[in-house]
């Protein structure tokens, strides 16, 4: 079976701590709920990913060498 994650087309996908998710939310000033979704069942999720846990994607940007961008994992 292929590792999705594992694929170098797939950008890297890392869970945030709760300090982390704190941040961002301030950053941003959204609440949790405010944040775009991602379920569960997304196979880049890391393994150990639970519904409530924010996700951080970093892509490659032409302009910006990396973009970070955020994701709430919900049940699907």
């Amino acid at each position: 079976m292929v590792d999705v994650s594992q694929h170098n087309l797939v950008p890297e996908h890392a869970i945030l701590d709760e300090a982390g998710v704190e941040t961002v939310l301030e950053e941003y000033g959204v609440d949790r709920t405010d944040l775009p979704k991602i379920t569960r069942r997304d196979p880049a999720l890391p393994d150990d990913a639970d519904v409530g846990d924010v996700i951080e994607i970093t892509r490659e940007s032409r302009t910006a060498e990396k973009a970070l961008v955020y994701r709430l994992v919900v049940e699907s």
